[in-house]
């Protein structure tokens, strides 16, 4: 099974430099080697569902660390 996820962390700083929470949240994905679009409102990957999964697990983790208040996560199976 294959899963597409989207995810958002908050404060949003506007334009400037990436904040650390979500600098921190990508490179969970990159270290998974998975496909991902990291841009202004949010990063979307998509994979096998254990990986996805972990791999959101690892990135959520990594955000709150960094500074985070809040995470919004879509996941939808892809067919």
């Amino acid at each position: 099974m294959r899963l597409t996820a989207e995810f958002t962390s908050e404060p949003f700083h506007g334009e400037g430099e990436v904040p650390p929470h979500a600098e921190r949240a990508v490179e969970a994905l990159r270290e998974a080697g998975l496909e991902h679009d990291f841009g202004p409102l949010g990063t979307s990957v998509d994979g096998e569902a254990n990986a996805v999964l972990e791999a959101l697990r690892d990135a959520l983790t990594r955000a709150f660390a960094s500074g985070a208040t809040r995470v919004t996560v879509q996941v939808d199976r892809l067919p």
